[in-house]
């Protein structure tokens, strides 16, 4: 699975993978990949620091990129993220108390502090993110939401850093190419997490056209080497996979219910909804869901308004392990993933579906394998 972008960043298979777990990044960079580790979750910039020491440790000198969210268009700009808060309108936390009473969500133990903070969607706490990650020998800035701004770019570039951006169509494709972004990842609707409303199969192509000569990364509902086929067949140069490593072995749930409920879900089983970010990002289809996107609800708020809202509520459903309630960001793929295998495991049979996909097209071409 060798391709132009994959030779310049010398890895053995044009795989990149998002993760939000540093253990699973860095298996996917040692068993040939590129892993790319998300940021969004790193509050203190210690906290980022102790784990890029452990990918330095655990990567074996091989390449890997960060993620970090910085939203394109700011709901608030120039405040604390106290004064975020106080933004909250009283009818939604009432909704949020409301939802969790009738689901007899216990309250987290005194002085148990919430888990889930989404104050990195915020661009301040980003660019304190960034302030530690140009430390490390990182090969590789993507941005969930939009291009980075200029000088965040320029300041990539200056260390030899690419600089990739998530497109969820032609048109936001060459804004990025534009914004001097050096790789696009064309996600298409069938994406978990924050995605747009075109399919992989048509944006991929459109992307690569709209950019080109700049590499376009296919991404979402890709988790088969047939899929990545398929995509390199479009003209991208890779993939960019996030929701199969979820149920991957090094994978940091620490929620048995909800890596059942990924293991059982089908294909149908996930939903665009803003419930968690404020933005249409798709994830399982839970009671919680089903709650915010509800029109007798008050509906959820912008970016990152809902984030700070729901993340203490988020935590208790986590920790408790409330099923009805318990949902993740995660892609159309989960219904393919059935079973708990390590991430060399799943680029084993990622690489064994590329060639299988590749065969039978030489044969349908009249072309014997070499």
């Amino acid at each position: 699975m060798e391709t132009e972008l994959s030779r310049t960043l010398g890895i053995e298979h044009a795989i990149f993978g998002f993760t939000p777990f540093p253990a699973v990044a860095a298996a996917l960079t040692r068993a040939g990949g590129f892993g790319v580790l998300g940021a969004v979750r790193y509050t203190a910039p210690d906290d980022l620091a102790r784990d890029l020491d452990w990918m330095q440790e655990h990567t074996d000198g091989l390449p890997y990129g960060l993620d970090v969210v910085m939203p394109a268009k700011k709901a608030v700009e120039g405040v604390t993220e106290a004064e975020i808060e106080a933004m909250i309108p009283e009818e939604h936390r009432a909704f949020v108390r409301a939802t969790l009473a009738k689901h007899g969500v216990p309250e987290l133990a005194e002085g148990e502090a919430s888990g889930w903070r989404i104050t990195g969607w915020m661009e301040q706490v980003a660019r304190s993110q960034l302030d530690v990650a140009f430390d490390y020998p990182i090969r590789l800035l993507a941005n969930a939401l939009g291009s980075p701004p200029p000088d965040v770019v320029a300041r990539a570039h200056d260390r030899g850093v690419l600089v990739a951006a998530l497109a969820g169509s032609a048109r936001h494709a060459r804004h990025h190419a534009d914004a001097g972004i050096d790789i696009v990842v064309a996600q298409g609707y069938e994406a978990g997490g924050h995605t747009g409303e075109i399919a992989s199969m048509v944006l991929t192509p459109e992307v690569v056209d709209a950019v080109s000569p700049l590499p376009v990364l296919a991404a979402g509902g890709i988790g088969s080497g047939e899929q990545i086929a398929a995509g390199l067949a479009l003209g991208a140069q890779g993939v960019w996979l996030g929701s199969i490593w979820l149920t991957t072995t090094e994978a940091e749930l620490h929620s048995r219910a909800l890596t059942d409920k990924l293991l059982a879900a089908g294909s149908g089983d996930t939903v665009r909804s803003r419930a968690l970010t404020g933005k249409p990002a798709r994830q399982l289809r839970t009671e919680w869901t089903d709650a915010w996107d509800d029109p007798a609800g008050p509906g959820p708020l912008p970016m990152p308004l809902q984030g700070l809202l729901v993340a203490e509520a988020v935590s208790r459903i986590q920790r408790y392990e409330v099923e009805p309630l318990l949902g993740t960001p995660v892609g159309q793929i989960v219904g393919r993933m059935n079973s708990e295998r390590s991430v060399q495991q799943v680029v084993d049979d990622l690489t064994r579906g590329f060639e299988k996909a590749v065969d039978r097209i030489n044969r349908i071409a009249g072309r014997s394998a070499q």
